[in-house]
């Protein structure tokens, strides 16, 4: 894909069988993982786009040996004992994933190592994750007092302390950045949140042997806790199952393209991620699961049989945000087309992701025919029947894009979509499978 715009003529209807990209999560997770173990893993199925590249490479750069070769990744890593210094800046490009993760395991490790990003990632938060690390022992410093990319982890040794962190806000990155610098710990390390976010790290590091407790608390609060291992026994194969996330943009089509049918095999259905597809329930949607099964990484895998459904609006609450964040921006175009109004609140996290998604999503979308109203923490959109099209622009969030261009489909006019190419970030051949599945 290039920066070009990009026409989507409506689709009379959409039919055929995908393999959605491998799951971005689950990519990110595995290689970090493999940094961490001391033999060599072999991940089918790694994604390799723009973001997951950018943790092979940081993963080389922190010493690892790694491969890539169409969709199998190969890893040796360098341990949790002793670890070598990078010896070059470690970018993380685009990915909030990487580098919240990352600074976990790298103040664990104990050396010093500097980390940067591309413009956006250097808008976006990083006192989440730079406060707990502080809180466990590690000296980092960074733009605008370590709010900010670049940051410098400045190594102390290692020494992180164990204890309790409660987080404000539930966030699997967050999560997932303190789970990995507590494998370096000298104690047992817990996380505390608010709600349940996504649970890969969770269910990864359980499958490299690591005692790893889940427990409920009440209001739906959760705490994760692990105990530091001597070593981590990371599998020496790892499969990466599709991405829901990228499912959800054909599910979304299908929904609003009449006389739709689409399946989608080798999902993955982690019930930490399956929240739009319960939010689309209570909409209307026809979606059907079936054959599931769970991997060697802990990851329930199966498949989706959408059809073409009457929807009705819905209020989307926080409740629902944590297992839904990466579709919510598909809530636009569906509640066009839905039967009253279709509310989104409680999502003001969707602000801090590559754009600020609430007032992109509501901008853009509102250029194509949709109508919605943007309020402070999301979005009220009126069923209207559909979308009339028009132009607009992704500025360069993959999601965007690709949402953009399924709102191409679902048009009366069709829509031209501004740096489409955006989509490569997460699923490289996206115009390539929407050819496969439409009809004109």
């Amino acid at each position: 894909m290039n920066n070009e715009p990009v026409r989507i003529p409506p689709a009379k209807t959409l039919r055929g069988e995908l393999l959605v990209p491998p799951d971005k999560s689950v990519s990110h997770r595995a290689a970090l993982s493999a940094l961490l173990s001391e033999t060599e893993t072999t991940i089918h199925n790694y994604l390799p786009a723009a973001d997951t590249l950018a943790t092979l490479d940081a993963v080389k750069t922190f010493g690892a040996k790694t491969s890539l070769q169409d969709t199998t990744a190969r890893v040796t890593g360098v341990g949790l004992q002793e670890p070598p210094e990078p010896r070059d800046i470690i970018d993380a490009r685009n990915s909030g994933t990487l580098i919240r993760i990352i600074l976990g395991i790298a103040t664990g490790f104990g050396n010093f190592a500097c980390f940067t990003g591309d413009e956006s990632l250097r808008g976006r938060p990083m006192r989440r994750v730079v406060g707990p690390l502080g809180e466990m022992g590690a000296e980092i410093r960074g733009a605008g007092g370590g709010e900010y990319l670049p940051l410098a982890v400045l190594g102390n040794g290692g020494g992180l302390r164990g204890g309790e962190h409660r987080i404000p806000v539930a966030s699997a990155q967050v999560k997932s950045c303190i789970l990995f610098a507590g494998l370096m710990a000298d104690g047992l390390v817990t996380v505390v949140e608010p709600g349940r976010s996504r649970d890969h790290t969770e269910r990864l590091l359980r499958a490299c042997g690591v005692d790893v407790t889940v427990e409920e608390l009440p209001g739906g609060a959760g705490r994760v806790g692990l105990e530091p291992p001597e070593r981590l026994e990371v599998p020496a194969e790892i499969r990466v199952p599709g991405d829901i996330s990228s499912a959800a943009f054909w599910v979304a089509a299908a929904l609003v393209v009449p006389g739709s049918e689409v399946r989608i095999r080798g999902v993955g259905l982690n019930p930490t991620r399956t929240g739009f597809l319960d939010i689309l329930r209570r909409m209307g949607a026809e979606v059907e699961v079936g054959g599931v099964a769970e991997g060697i990484s802990g990851e329930p895998v199966g498949e989706l049989l959408v059809r073409h459904s009457v929807l009705r609006g819905a209020r989307v609450g926080a409740e629902d945000v944590p297992g839904a964040v990466d579709e919510l921006p598909l809530l636009a175009l569906l509640g066009a087309f839905a039967e009253g109004e279709t509310v989104l609140e409680g999502a003001g996290e969707l602000r801090v992701k590559e754009t600020d998604r609430v007032s992109a999503v509501c901008e853009e979308f509102g250029r194509v025919g949709v109508e919605i109203e943007e309020r402070k923490d999301g979005f009220v959109v009126a069923g209207t029947g559909g979308v009339r099209g028009g132009r607009a622009n992704s500025r360069g969030d993959h999601r965007l894009a690709m949402g953009l261009a399924v709102a191409g489909l679902a048009s009366r006019e069709g829509v031209e979509v501004g740096d489409m190419g955006a989509a490569a970030v997460s699923y490289p051949d996206f115009l390539r499978h929407l050819e496969e599945i439409s009809c004109w």
